[in-house]
């Protein structure tokens, strides 16, 4: 079995390589396991007709509602055939050189916790359920998955040139807090909303939000709030567009 781990030397070295740790899948107990079964299945219940098909469709493929947390090593060998990704798990946020030569590399970081019962609702800090329910059905998508490499290569190259708040901003109004329109609908796209049971909702519904196009232009200059619930959203005119968008040069 593939083990992330193991393959980069223990986490140690340069780079994005030295924030890579242990899972220690087995020291989860079982009441976060049950958590993990709880957000699960209300999440996917909540999210049906609320989120692109291809979320569902990377759900299915990757066998995330087999039960419990998802151990990375058979996480890995079902990705790693679809689309050349794999996951390795970290100890908490990376910072954003790092995070993006690990894009660049087709690797996505994984949080090794679980949220408490108390946060089932909404929580700061991303934790596995975050990064695995709601990033990794996407890069099931081989679409979706090649231009997350694309983006990291992009990202690597504006941390460098002192342009990294445009690649985190471009980043949140996509892959963290983005909506799409798709078959004649606004949907949600974005992992913050997917993984989130107070949020995902209120981002397609609540009057008192706002919600704008998107475009590269204006992703890359709208703020956004990190530690609170979005009071704007931008929403892309289909999955090509934040495709193209995360494909191609900043704005």
């Amino acid at each position: 079995m593939f083990n992330a781990f193991e393959e980069i030397g223990g986490g140690g070295g340069s780079g994005w390589a030295a924030h890579v740790v242990d899972q220690k899948w087995a020291h989860f107990t079982a009441e976060d396991h049950e958590t993990w079964d709880i957000l699960y299945a209300r999440q996917t219940a909540l999210l049906d007709g609320l989120i692109v098909e291809r979320f569902f469709d990377g759900l299915a493929a990757l066998g995330l509602g087999d039960g419990g947390i998802p151990e990375l090593g058979a996480l890995n060998a079902r990705l790693l055939p679809l689309t050349g990704w794999r996951c390795v798990a970290v100890a908490g946020l990376v910072p954003d050189d790092s995070f993006f030569a690990m894009l660049a590399a087709r690797v996505f970081p994984i949080g090794n916790f679980i949220r408490t019962r108390a946060q089932l609702d909404y929580l700061e800090e991303p934790d596995c359920f975050h990064d695995i329910y709601g990033h990794v059905p996407m890069l099931a998508d081989k679409g979706v998955a090649d231009a997350m490499q694309r983006f990291g290569e992009t990202g690597v190259r504006a941390i460098a040139q002192g342009q990294g708040d445009k690649v985190a901003r471009l980043y949140w109004h996509t892959i963290e807090f983005g909506l799409v329109r798709e078959n004649g609908a606004v949907r949600i796209l974005g992992a913050g909303l997917a993984s989130s049971f107070g949020e995902a909702a209120k981002s397609l519904d609540d009057p008192a939000i706002e919600r704008r196009r998107f475009t590269p232009e204006s992703a890359v200059a709208t703020a956004y709030r990190h530690d609170a619930m979005q009071p704007l959203y931008l929403v892309a005119d289909d999955m090509g567009a934040v495709v193209a968008a995360l494909r191609g040069p900043l704005p």
